[in-house]
């Protein structure tokens, strides 16, 4: 175990940081700031990753707002965020495609970040340019070809992850991230909302002032591929449907054969929203004090229930409410519906 920081410092003029807000049975030993920064190379200063991350958009029926905070032991100790965001918009008006994509590095591999943020980014061109027809999906409410779809867009970017570790000489556990997806579109219409993913995390519903887990579960797969599992769909003369365009040869390349089942299983869900509904999506940062702390969830409910969604500065302090025990990155996306 590394070591804690210590539980209080003495002496000299250092005032003493403002106190965040904290649930549960004491307030964290670490401190409630950024103590130390990450080393830094002079030659790769955009490897540098900042500690917070925030961000915000209002379309249609809902209002989305994002961040990305450095764990407590992370900031004691010096050490990158290892969770990344994205935010995208693709396409313009009521057609609009709006992504959210966050993943998290393997913990205690050095290049964690950077696994983490090649893998929204992947993951944000494949979808980008398939961005029309997954939006048609969405409205039209084609729930197997969005899986089906998204699972082999997934796949190929975990693939492209993989080739990235082989060309560095890692092994693919060195160069990893697990990834959560969601998919909005801004057509006021439709109220379907899209997750996808693979990995920890979690994927929670505020509804009637109560927390649901809508966490996606998933069985074991074994055996033969079954659409939806690795095998591809049915394909067009002119190629998949959703991944026609991306640049990625027929058949896939080797470090994607269709014919082994994922390594992490898969994970999908569509939802209708219902108006007051409040959607959060998170790394395991925060999906685990959400399940292991009673009181952080009640906190979050008295906050988020308001008939407003909070402002950008106000969502961040209440998704950085602190949780002994619980000190690693935190990145969370919440949508509330008009």
């Amino acid at each position: 175990m590394p070591p804690e920081p210590p539980a209080a410092r003495t002496g000299g003029s250092r005032t003493p940081p403002t106190p965040l807000p904290h649930v549960g049975s004491g307030p964290p030993t670490y401190d409630p700031e950024p103590t130390a920064l990450p080393a830094a190379d002079p030659d790769d200063l955009g490897d540098l990753v900042p500690d917070t991350v925030l961000d915000g958009a209002r379309y249609g029926t809902w209002t989305l707002r994002a961040a990305s905070v450095r764990g407590d032991s992370a900031r004691y100790r010096g050490e990158p965020r290892r969770d990344a965001l994205l935010t995208a918009r693709f396409g313009t008006g009521e057609h609009a495609l709006l992504l959210v994509a966050m993943a998290t590095g393997a913990r205690a591999a050095p290049r964690a970040h950077r696994a983490a943020a090649e893998l929204c980014r992947w993951i944000g061109r494949a979808v980008g340019r398939s961005h029309a027809r997954l939006a048609d999906d969405i409205r039209a409410g084609r729930r197997g070809d969005l899986k089906s779809g998204l699972h082999r867009l997934t796949d190929r970017s975990l693939g492209r992850l993989r080739a990235g570790a082989a060309d560095q000489g890692l092994r693919p556990e060195e160069y990893a991230a697990t990834l959560r997806c969601l998919l909005l579109t801004a057509d006021p219409a439709c109220r379907t909302r899209v997750f996808f993913g693979v990995g920890d995390g979690g994927l929670f519903r505020l509804r009637d002032g109560g927390w649901q887990d809508i966490e996606p579960q998933v069985t074991e797969v074994t055996g033969e591929p079954v659409v939806g599992f690795g095998s591809p769909p049915p394909e067009t003369p002119e190629g998949d449907r959703l991944t026609m365009g991306l640049g990625i040869p027929t058949p896939p390349s080797p470090y994607e054969p269709l014919h082994e089942p994922p390594r992490e299983p898969f994970r999908f869900r569509a939802s209708i929203a219902r108006p007051g509904d409040v959607l959060l999506m998170c790394t395991a940062g925060l999906a685990e004090p959400l399940r292991g702390e009673p009181a952080f969830p009640a906190h979050l409910s008295d906050k988020w229930s308001q008939p407003q969604p909070p402002g950008l500065a106000t969502f961040l302090a209440d998704a950085q409410t602190r949780v002994k025990g619980y000190a690693d990155d935190r990145t969370a996306a919440a949508v509330w519906e008009a």
